[in-house]
Formats: C-alpha cells, sequence, structure tokens
C-alpha cells in the first residue's frame, strides 16, 4: 500500500507560480506511476499530468502544457508539480495519485488510480 501526502498549495495572483509536492510512504514508490488531478467546485476531476514510473514519460492536459512540469524524485518519494503562469481558471483542490506501474503508463481515467492524497487548495486571483 501506498499513502500520499500533498502540499504545497496557496493563494497566488494570475501570473504567478507555485510547486506542489506529494510525498509517498513506503519503500516501493518506484514501481507506481504517478499523477496529478484537480476538482474546482461543481465540475468533475480533471487529469493534469502523469509521469511514468522512472520519469522518463511524462503527460499533460491540454490545458496546462507550456505551464506545468512535473516531475519525481524516487530517492526521495516524492513527486512535483511546478505551476507556472497560473490563471483563475487553474482554481481548484489538486490531488496526486497512484497506481502500479504494471497496470501502464499513466493515464487520464481517475479510477484507474488506487491511491490518492487527500488533496491541496491552489486559488489563483484575478
Amino acid at each position: 500500500q501506498v499513502q500520499l501526502v500533498s502540499s504545497g498549495g496557496g493563494l497566488v495572483q494570475t501570473g504567478g507560480s507555485l510547486r506542489l509536492s506529494c510525498a509517498a510512504s513506503g519503500r516501493t514508490f518506484s514501481t507506481y506511476s504517478m499523477a496529478w488531478f484537480r476538482q474546482a467546485p461543481g465540475k468533475e476531476r480533471e487529469f493534469v499530468s502523469g509521469v511514468s514510473w522512472s520519469g522518463s514519460s511524462t503527460y499533460y492536459g491540454d490545458s496546462v502544457k507550456g505551464r506545468f512540469t512535473i516531475s519525481r524524485d524516487n530517492a526521495k518519494n516524492t513527486v512535483y508539480l511546478q505551476m507556472n503562469t497560473l490563471k483563475p481558471e487553474d482554481t481548484a483542490v489538486y490531488f496526486c495519485a497512484a497506481k502500479p506501474a504494471s497496470r501502464g503508463l499513466p493515464d487520464r481515467v481517475a479510477i484507474d488510480y488506487s491511491y490518492w492524497g487527500q488533496g491541496t487548495q491552489v486559488t489563483v486571483s484575478s
């Protein structure tokens, strides 16, 4: 099992930056594909970004391409989401998620992920 704890959210102005972190427990972090999702009030959970177990492959939702960067440090059991040029429409609760790499590369389907962090609020003011 994997326990995920996300942090780094906050209030930022339009055009600002934030870096989210998701720390995982356990010794098998490197065997998981990782992803970030977000959910705004009244909206469905949306795929933001994903990274393969090795970090060599990354994936992004269309709305964040070119602005967000996902990375992972398997030695620290942590995945990061660097968010630049933030917009008000990026306001949401951000969740990290994990699925065993044996089940494939990161994908956009939330139900494919077995483990979820508690979420961290990101608010972008206009």
